[in-house]
């Protein structure tokens, strides 16, 4: 967290000298997501998110801004309905987004398109799968790979004072699980079908920000 703190220090600082004062800021709320790629479909996966940051203006107006964040989330995928297989996987990440954001002169209403990039903390959790259909992902290596690089785009509502509504969507520019194996099986026992998909993160997150 010190590097992190640090970094975002840093990186600030090479932002104009007639920018405007620097806001940190505190987050907390909700991801829902799914894996792209693992033939289910919904975003069924509930996880937290939270974490810490900083915004500055990059005009007088603070029309434009910069803004740089520290946060652990939790992505995956879920499914017991068993249809076509059951599956909960949670993967916790550490993101460190860096976003330009444009402020609606009207509203106040920020907007916001950038990078994130992501480490992965965690491999994945109460991974289990049955296949009453004969249809199923290959659970002997469950291995995700370490880093996430996406593409972020959010709006932030304001709500009362410093605190401020906040959706954000994430999706993988890279894949995070290559060549994951499927199987469909006949009822007599013997392959009907398998391939590999590359997988991908897409998650939606829904956070109060309290900015100061």
């Amino acid at each position: 967290m010190k590097k992190t703190t640090l970094l975002i220090l840093l990186l600030l600082a090479a932002v104009p000298l007639t920018a405007q004062r620097i806001h940190g800021f505190v987050t907390a709320g909700g991801t829902l997501s799914q894996i792209e790629g693992d033939e289910l479909k919904g975003f069924s996966k509930w996880g937290f998110s939270g974490g810490v940051g900083a915004i500055v203006g990059l005009d007088r107006n603070e029309t434009w801004n910069l803004s740089l964040e520290a946060a652990f989330t939790q992505r995956g995928s879920y499914n017991g309905s068993g249809d076509p297989y059951s599956i909960s996987l949670r993967l916790d990440y550490v993101d460190i987004p860096l976003m330009v954001h444009y402020r609606d002169p009207w509203g106040g209403m920020l907007i916001g398109l950038g990078l994130c990039y992501s480490r992965l903390v965690q491999q994945p959790h109460n991974v289990m799968r049955y296949n009453p259909n004969y249809f199923f992902p290959d659970t002997n290596d469950m291995t995700f790979l370490g880093n996430d690089l996406t593409a972020v785009a959010d709006i932030r509502f304001k709500v009362w004072k410093g605190l401020m509504f906040n959706i954000r969507w994430h999706y993988s520019l890279i894949p995070i699980k290559r060549d994951w194996t499927f199987t469909e099986i006949k009822a007599n026992g013997t392959t009907r079908k398998e391939w590999d998909n590359d997988c991908y993160n897409n998650s939606l997150t829904f956070r109060l920000i309290w900015q100061f």
